[in-house]
């Protein structure tokens, strides 16, 4: 039995003011004037409610890189951001390739309780490339893997990538292609450009991943099956995918929130902190998929939260591990790129960073309307609030932020989950596990 919660003066999606009663573990009420015996009131006022944020590209690291992450720390990460429901890439030790490690993922985040964790299934056996993992069996497994990526490498061999396309058609599932031409990117250190070459550093062309988005197009259109874009980057990837959707292909892309606002400037001091995969770009890629955004044509904002011990960054930029934490940080710089800019109103924030994620992860009970008769999935979000992004605002293991030092607009004060405040006034709820 949860508790009755009673939010007061909440701004649903930025407009109109309501109160918003709890009850059982869905939103029972909203209206104005309520009231609940025996619940626990709170001041909402001003604050934007947003449905439970859910983040289609998410490292967890558990199981086998627990010094990174565990599923506790990063779900608690997650609610510290606003977010109900995260998606487990599949490049843990061991690999989530079969049911048995996608179920025991799913367990983990059920006991942490923080955030709802489904697991990615990986396309190909251990991540290889070489030979489709057990897809069908993830498939049916607890876990309901709906959908399939080997993040962290492309799928690269066309007949593994039309085959894998072909097998979760049947169960309306999907492949997110992590798009890089290895061979095209082999050392690549640095988006190929001026500062690249101003640096020393081996370019990572746009091509690169413009390439395989192209042909994976034409798979998916050949297939008739959904394809989903990781992290999409460059400018070249958005008219690739806004062709691609008025031919009618069932393709949908992601943008990261460092890709909308962070440029290969930053790489000028050698700071590992801002070195990701795929590179940070040129303004004008910045400007091309804030425009895409806005538009349409891309879907989703998608973290690619990617924790790293500190010694994998505090080293040269050659040999640093690519990937940034994102969790706590993605509203708020969505918020700035997007929101202060006049690009989206929150009622498209709530799309793109919940409704729309929920709907191309098949994810049940995530990604609804703030009404009665919902799950009590969402946040509160102070966006009058602003401050500078310290390392008191990151809750998971590690700590390889680009945005540390820097001001960032707005603060999520809640995050309700399944019914439960999992975080309370900008602190985090301890309460055990929960179902």
């Amino acid at each position: 039995m949860t508790e009755s919660l009673l939010f007061r003066g909440a701004k649903i999606l930025g407009a109109d003011s309501a109160d918003i009663l709890v009850q059982d573990g869905r939103i029972a009420e909203i209206g104005s004037g309520l009231s609940a015996a025996g619940a626990r009131t709170i001041d909402a006022d001003g604050l934007v409610a947003l449905p439970g944020l859910v983040d289609l590209h998410t490292h967890l690291r558990e199981p086998g890189y627990e010094a990174s992450e565990t599923i506790l720390s990063g779900t608690r990460a997650a609610a510290a951001g606003g977010f109900t429901a995260v998606f487990a890439m599949p490049n843990t030790s061991p690999v989530a390739d079969s049911a048995g490690v996608v179920e025991q993922e799913l367990a983990l985040g059920e006991s942490a309780g923080y955030a709802t964790v489904q697991p990615i299934g990986a396309v190909t056996v251990g991540q290889k490339g070489e030979r489709l993992a057990e897809l069908g069996a993830m498939a049916s497994s607890r876990a309901n893997v709906r959908v399939f990526s080997d993040d962290g490498f492309c799928v690269w061999d066309p007949l593994i990538m039309r085959r894998a396309l072909e097998y979760v058609k049947a169960f309306d599932g999907v492949i997110a292609q992590h798009a890089q031409d290895p061979r095209l990117t082999e050392g690549a250190q640095l988006n190929e450009g001026a500062v690249s070459a101003e640096l020393g550093l081996a370019g990572w062309p746009a091509v690169a991943e413009e390439s395989i988005i192209a042909r994976d197009i034409l798979l998916a259109e050949h297939v008739g099956s959904r394809l989903h874009v990781c992290h999409l980057s460059t400018a070249g990837s958005v008219e690739l995918i806004r062709w691609a959707k008025k031919r009618g292909v069932a393709v949908t892309a992601e943008v990261t929130p460092h890709h909308l606002l962070l440029t290969d400037e930053l790489a000028r001091g050698y700071d590992a902190r801002f070195k990701v995969n795929p590179p940070l770009r040129t303004q004008e890629d910045v400007l091309a998929v804030r425009e895409g955004l806005a538009d349409g044509t891309i879907d989703i904002v998608a973290t690619d939260h990617a924790p790293h011990p500190s010694e994998a960054k505090a080293c040269e930029w050659q040999a640093a591990a690519n990937g940034m934490v994102g969790l706590e940080s993605a509203l708020r710089v969505v918020h700035q790129a997007m929101v202060q800019t006049g690009l989206l109103d929150w009622a498209d924030v709530a799309r793109v960073m919940s409704s729309a994620p929920a709907r191309i992860g098949s994810l049940a009970g995530h990604g609804t309307p703030i009404a009665a008769g919902q799950p009590a999935e969402f946040t509160l979000y102070d966006a009058a609030a602003a401050g500078v992004f310290a390392e008191s605002d990151l809750h998971g293991q590690s700590s390889n932020s680009p945005y540390l030092g820097r001001d960032l607009p707005g603060k999520v004060l809640w995050t309700v989950h399944n019914g439960y405040a999992t975080l309370e006034d900008g602190v985090l709820a301890d309460r055990g596990a929960r179902s």
